[in-house]
């Protein structure tokens, strides 16, 4: 146990000084520290989880404090609430059992010098047994080959023009603007070439971007592919010009992201109206355009993204089979119909707003969820995710990984909430290289 608990330490330690952990801010006077007694955080179903905790401030541990703790499954309402006294900084919290596979949620709360402190912690209870609540349409294939076949006959239309100031002494950048409708709505992306590649020498990694109404943050965040002889497309999904200034993305933002009229709610009612079928195409026409680079090697296709991001990228694995590797963080838009099940569902939540459970509604959600593309995906897929996710909550990254038969590894990385590390991140272009054909 003391080994454990030192090397958990250790870990937090290093991920504090990395600046980035939202679980432990970065120069916080306070220090959290939960070890459940499974050294994995999972537990079979009927198995008692009990969490060693620890809070320090400036270093020092905490004494003499109550430590006040509720207790809830995965995004549900608190079921069970407690007390206890941190003597010397530490305190054992039972969590309980679960009769179902699923996720426990603690949430830890301590006053220290009259400042409140909060923390959560969750474990697992038999996940590799959680199943989606949403099924497969019956004309799932057929919507979606129809829909395919429309795109077939919009002409393959698009701009490049040069970006000198993200291009390197390594690879080119060019801004894209991809028209993939016949309505002429269009999608642009900054894309990587790595200088002086011959024709037929590199894979393809297409991008696709986390939810939200924004700019493409950081283009040469993941220079390192086009660096190391990818293709890289970072790609939008809403038609906006990523070079518009900061203060232009802030004033549409505000105006189209509200929950009354988010795009992600836009057309919800009808299958073929909703906002997402076009960004959902607009992947697979990314593909086409990026195919016809002379410097694609015509093999290797690969998605790599997070949240919304990691849900496009299993999506358009799962829509066209040209696709040969995805990986995936915590994806979003996944067993978005969960709560049906009293249980949690995907990112954007729905269940929170009034009026979204509704028969019309739900029917066009199972269209359009991670797991049933999920179900249809041939091609290796690598999954990231972790366990203290409220955003995208480790319930739904499990429906999605357990219902893919295509071959798969997984990252899990327990502490984790809706982040992923910068070595995480580098991890996934190791990966797509272990499995170019």
């Amino acid at each position: 146990m003391k080994l454990r608990q030192l090397f958990a330490i250790l870990m937090i330690l290093t991920t504090i000084m990395s600046g980035r952990a939202e679980n432990y801010p970065y120069r916080s006077d306070v220090l959290w520290v939960t070890v459940p007694d499974h050294a994995d955080w999972l537990y079979k179903t009927g198995e008692n989880a009990t969490v060693d905790v620890q809070l320090y401030k400036y270093g020092v541990p905490v004494d003499n404090v109550t430590l006040d703790y509720t207790l809830a499954d995965d995004m549900m309402p608190t079921d069970a609430k407690g007390s206890t006294t941190l003597k010397n900084g530490k305190a054992k919290v039972s969590l309980g059992t679960m009769k179902n596979p699923g996720f426990r949620d603690c949430v830890l709360t301590a006053t220290v010098d009259g400042e409140k402190y909060t923390h959560h912690v969750k474990v697992g209870f038999s996940p590799e047994k959680i199943l989606p609540y949403t099924k497969m349409p019956a004309d799932f294939d057929q919507f979606w080959a129809k829909n395919l076949e429309d795109l077939k006959k919009v002409p393959l239309n698009y701009t490049m023009t040069p970006v000198p100031k993200y291009t390197t002494d390594k690879m080119d950048c060019w801004l894209v603007n991809l028209m993939t409708t016949s309505q002429g709505q269009s999608i642009y992306g900054y894309l990587f070439i790595p200088k002086g590649a011959k024709p037929g020498s590199c894979p393809i990694v297409l991008c696709p971007p986390g939810a939200g109404i924004k700019t493409i943050k950081e283009p040469l965040r993941h220079r390192y592919y086009g660096e190391n002889g990818c293709i890289r497309f970072e790609m939008e999904i809403h038609g906006l010009n990523p070079e518009m200034t900061d203060e232009q993305f802030k004033e549409i933002s505000k105006a189209f992201s509200g929950r009354e009229n988010g795009y992600l709610n836009n057309g919800l009612d009808n299958k073929d109206n909703y906002y997402m079928k076009r960004v959902y195409l607009g992947l697979v026409r990314a593909i086409d355009f990026l195919t016809t680079l002379p410097e694609w090697d015509g093999k290797n296709i690969a998605m790599q993204g997070g949240s919304q991001g990691g849900a496009l990228a299993i999506v358009a694995a799962g829509l066209d089979p040209r696709v040969t590797a995805c990986v995936a963080n915590h994806p979003a838009l996944s067993d978005m119909a969960g709560y049906k099940a009293n249980r949690a569902g995907g990112y954007p939540h729905f269940f929170r707003v009034d009026g979204m459970d509704t028969p019309e509604k739900l029917n066009t959600m199972a269209y359009f969820d991670v797991v049933n593309f999920a179900r249809k995906v041939k091609c290796p897929v690598y999954m990231t995710w972790g366990y203290n996710d409220n955003t995208c909550p480790p319930t739904t990254s499990y429906a999605v990984y357990n219902v893919i038969s295509a071959p798969k590894e997984a990252l899990i990385t327990p502490i984790n909430e809706h982040w992923t590390s910068e070595a995480t991140e580098r991890g996934h272009l190791t990966w797509i290289q272990k499995h170019l054909k």
